[in-house]
């Protein structure tokens, strides 16, 4: 499968996975947030799907670059400057895609990285981290991509039980437990889209 086609690939099922559970989004959000996570991920993956031809004929690197400044520029909130810093920072650390399990999960490291910063954030603050750091370790490890959605899966679970300290989910303290973090959420979707295509198209397993 050719760089093009798996950025295309990529592109097009990430968009209508947010799209899909944007309402889902905004429900979480509403309980612990601003209540516009849903809006603002639709927002900026549907920017993105407007231009897939441009991104997808990019390296690979500069694809990602182009699709986080997208996201920067056009989601509102804390989500595009998280999400599109990630981005951006996984196209500087991969010119090309991935060759290797090491290589994705050092490209992944890279947005890890550039979220904490952006986000001044470490794990257990009940944020997209919360799923960023866990699936990196299972790639680490070595998982397959059933073991990958799993990790995704459980750090979701898990983020019901933490107390947000970052975000505006930060002033209900304690009232924050009990609810699912809703950028964890997206970022555990965006995981199992990109798990569905790399599949789909037998790029891993």
């Amino acid at each position: 499968m050719s760089a093009q086609a798996l950025m295309r690939s990529l592109a097009e099922r990430m968009r209508a996975t947010i799209i899909a559970h944007a309402d889902e989004l905004t429900a979480l959000d509403q309980a612990i947030g601003d209540g516009d996570h849903g809006i603002n991920m639709s927002r900026g993956f549907n920017a993105i799907g407007e231009q897939t031809d441009a991104i997808a004929a990019l390296p690979f690197g500069e694809a990602l670059r182009k699709a986080g400044m997208t996201l920067v520029m056009k989601v509102g909130g804390a989500s595009g400057p998280l999400y599109g810093s990630a981005l951006m920072e996984m196209g500087k650390a991969s010119a090309a895609a991935p060759a290797s399990r090491d290589e994705l999960a050092g490209m992944l490291a890279a947005g890890i990285s550039a979220v904490k910063a952006r986000g001044k954030s470490e794990a257990g603050a009940k944020t997209m981290l919360d799923v960023m750091i866990p699936v990196h370790a299972a790639i680490a490890a070595g998982s397959d991509l059933g073991g990958v959605r799993a990790a995704a899966d459980a750090a979701l679970a898990a983020t019901r039980g933490m107390r947000a300290t970052k975000g505006r989910a930060a002033f209900l303290g304690e009232r924050s437990v009990g609810h699912l973090d809703p950028g964890a959420r997206s970022t555990a979707l965006l995981i199992h889209a990109v798990c569905d295509v790399l599949e789909a198209n037998g790029v891993a397993r």
